[in-house]
């Protein structure tokens, strides 16, 4: 190749124009058809710190609803989810409605409450050392002015009949928990009114006036028992209702410490528990990410700037039958807008924890594109790890201009790096995610991946390098591989765990003498997910 381009240089002032052109085309041929190395350097410097951690993507995770908490195999996946992600509160739908059993009346009218299930749940939340972002809501059945409900469990979406019976409740309920748990505990507890509000039919039978007029019957009886008590709302899906809520709060001397609200990365499709309407990753590199900072401005251009801000429900899909949350693409997704939201939000509750989970009533499939990190069996999902790397981070970032890495370290001298590709890969509207991520999708190169780290202290490490991607701790592909069983036998599960246990991929000892610079240098596919792990021994 490289003669035959000698010669033809050398005959070139013997040729037409014609021929000139030709000659010249084809050597941009050649050189398009070269494949290009790309190579994405990561540079930060150890004695650069930006300042402490943000830990706003472990503040809160969700799960179902409350009655699921009373199963034992739920309580052993949220121990272990506490245990290797850090979660510190949790919310959940459900805490009001009848299979909780908190609310009845005597023949004679009279309130009788019994908070037994629900003491079960929060003392075993207290075992693990985490704390209840308490939804109020559904209606109990003998509070409900109507007959709406929502999901195989029946959730009453109904306004109280009775608004002054449903304060009761609620400021009983409240007096109940400091009881139990003490109010300064509780103090460092939130109470969010109802969930989703916006969507009705859904959620919710009444009017935007009628849930304001919920939220200040709630509100005043929370604050009755201790003002200290953190209050807020409206929990709305798709960032609705922030600046009104706001407004009706202010302007009727309203208690209201927090806005809450919920974002999902798809398009298409709508409430759909069976996911038989079909979702589609949006294409928007700001979705999702692009509502939370629209909050925050919201927020900080209102009478309250300073209101905190907890999205208390996420994810790349709103439908619990949707693919994508079983993906290896899931894990980077969700990274890249963690990552994009930056210091705008005070927490990010992954929706959910674990596929025992029963909106559309029970699910049995092994992989049904179930909300969960972890599968009904629990199996961990690509997703789970994303969260176990970001809890494994130090509690010092460091400066760094990457756009999808966090580089941190911490007080005993470890290092650690957290770095992805998110890339797109869906084909676009016409393709639903439940036709596409439930392929077989091997993921291109994106070329190689340094990260450089100057002015490391002298001394010994251990390195670690952990993955997520195709093929990498992606129990889907593993699943998919296995022919699709509808059904998984118990030495079935226990292989998929044993395939995508999260052990590194790679390990050394290293030298570091004269403060030289840590480098490293890796394959770089999309969606991939690397930790790197350097231990001071």
């Amino acid at each position: 190749m490289r003669k035959g381009f000698l010669l033809l240089v050398i005959s070139l002032p013997l040729m037409s124009g014609k021929l000139i052109a030709q000659a010249s085309g084809k050597r941009q041929a050649l050189k398009q058809s070269k494949p290009s190395v790309q190579e994405r350097v990561i540079n930060v410097d150890y004695n650069k710190p930006a300042g402490p951690l943000n830990t706003f993507f472990k503040e809160c995770v969700g799960a179902g609803r409350a009655n699921e908490g009373l199963r034992a195999d739920w309580q052993q996946q949220l121990a272990y989810v506490r245990k290797e992600c850090g979660f510190k509160y949790i919310r959940m739908h459900g805490l009001l409605t009848d299979d909780m059993a908190v609310y009845t009346e005597d023949s004679r009218g009279n309130p009788v409450y019994n908070y037994m299930y629900v003491d079960v749940l929060f003392d075993f939340l207290q075992s693990i050392g985490m704390k209840p972002f308490v939804e109020l809501g559904f209606m109990p059945g003998r509070l409900a002015s109507g007959k709406e409900t929502i999901f195989w469990w029946r959730g009453n979406v109904t306004p109280p009949r009775d608004y002054d019976k449903w304060a009761a409740l609620i400021k009983n309920l409240t007096e109940h928990f400091t009881q139990r748990y003490g109010a300064e505990e509780v103090k460092t507890w939130y109470f969010e009114v109802w969930n989703e509000p916006n969507l009705s039919p859904g959620f919710w039978t009444g009017t935007q006036q009628d849930y304001f007029k919920l939220y200040k019957y709630t509100a005043q009886a929370v604050k009755s028992v201790n003002p200290e008590y953190r209050v807020g709302g409206p929990g709305t899906a798709g960032a609705a209702w922030e600046p009104e809520m706001i407004e009706f709060c202010q302007k009727n001397n309203v208690p209201i410490d927090f806005i809450s609200t919920h974002a999902y990365g798809v398009k298409q499709g709508f409430l759909d528990e069976y996911g038989q309407g079909g979702t589609v990753l949006d294409k928007n590199p700001m979705s999702l990410s692009g509502d939370v900072l629209q909050s925050r401005k919201e927020i900080a251009s209102s009478p309250m700037p300073d209101l905190e801000l907890h999205y208390t429900e996420w994810s790349a899909s709103y439908t619990p039958s949707d693919p994508i949350h079983d993906s290896y693409h899931e894990a980077a997704y969700v990274l890249q807008k963690l990552k994009q939201v930056g210091n705008a939000a005070n927490s990010m509750s992954y929706w959910v924890f674990t596929d025992i989970f029963e909106e559309p009533g029970p699910r049995f499939e092994p992989f049904h594109g179930g909300f969960g990190m972890l599968s009904t069996q629990g199996i961990n999902k690509p997703v789970f790890y994303a969260y176990q790397f970001l809890n494994r981070l130090g509690n010092i970032e460091l400066v760094n201009k990457d756009t999808a890495s966090w580089i941190s370290k911490d007080s005993s001298g470890n290092i650690q790096a957290m770095v992805w590709d998110f890339t797109n890969t869906h084909p676009g509207d016409s393709v639903h995610n439940q036709k596409y991520y439930i392929q077989d999708l091997p993921s291109k190169s994106k070329g190689k991946l340094k990260v450089n780290i100057s002015n490391v202290p002298d001394g010994m490490y251990a390195l670690e390098v952990y993955k997520v991607g195709y093929r990498n701790n992606d129990a889907y592909t593993t699943y998919l591989s296995m022919g699709k069983p509808q059904q998984l036998t118990k030495q079935q599960v226990e292989q998929i765990k044993r395939q995508n246990d999260g052990s590194p991929v790679y390990k050394e000892i290293i030298s570091v003498k004269n403060q030289t610079s840590f480098s490293k240098e890796l394959e770089l596919r999309e969606n991939d997910v690397y930790f790197l792990n350097l231990i001071k021994l």
